[in-house]
């Protein structure tokens, strides 16, 4: 077993990243996936966040684990060959850890809000992975229900050849509250439209990075 490598990487902050990384990480345990995380940012969101998770279920099945510097080359050759998917949520600025996770991705996730000024802020996220040979993927976040924004901000997307993904992810107060239980939303409304949304992603994710 040698594991894909998801690094989530936004050089512009507020985007979304620990809360994509989370969910997605989520979702691929609830189907049976063996999924582990790194946690990258010394803000330590997902450490933080996967402490209560194990304070409130010690049975779940998700790993994660708090690395920087010249540790996390070395924990990420460790883990890759016990588990199907690392997830790895990167600090939002092109530090020596973010280039270390963004170079060794399968694929690099970049979550951008639909507005010109995130569309803009992404660029320098996309040439570091171009710099470091790496494949991106945008992700459409908290995607408002209605209006014409969106349209546009997908127009300039094409325009500017950018890789996007078919799937988005709504402006849901779910996937912040099922965080808050230490949880993802497949598992506290697994029923509800965020976790539709959630799903719909992970498997597009899950395609893309067995070429399919």
């Amino acid at each position: 077993m040698t594991a894909k490598i998801v690094t989530v990487a936004q050089q512009k902050g507020g985007a979304g990243k620990t809360t994509l990384a989370v969910q997605l990480a989520v979702a691929w345990a609830d189907e049976g996936k063996k999924v582990a995380m790194l946690d990258v940012d010394p803000q330590g969101s997902v450490s933080a966040w996967f402490d209560f998770r194990r304070r409130s279920d010690p049975s779940s099945a998700l790993v994660a684990a708090d690395v920087q510097g010249w540790k996390l080359a070395s924990e990420i050759d460790r883990l890759k060959g016990d588990f199907d998917v690392l997830v790895i949520d990167t600090p939002p600025h092109a530090e020596t850890d973010a280039r270390v996770a963004i170079r060794t991705a399968t694929l690099n996730l970049v979550p951008l809000q639909p507005s010109p000024m995130d569309l803009w802020a992404t660029k320098p996220t996309l040439d570091l992975v171009a710099r470091e040979k790496g494949r991106a993927l945008l992700v459409l976040n908290r995607l408002p229900s209605r209006g014409k924004l969106a349209d546009s901000i997908r127009a300039a997307i094409a325009t500017e050849g950018m890789p996007l993904a078919r799937a988005t992810l709504g402006n849901r107060s779910a996937f912040a509250a099922s965080m808050m239980a230490g949880r993802g939303v497949v598992e506290t409304q697994p029923k509800g439209t965020a976790a539709a949304e959630i799903r719909a992603l992970a498997a597009e994710v899950w395609n893309s990075l067995h070429g399919q």
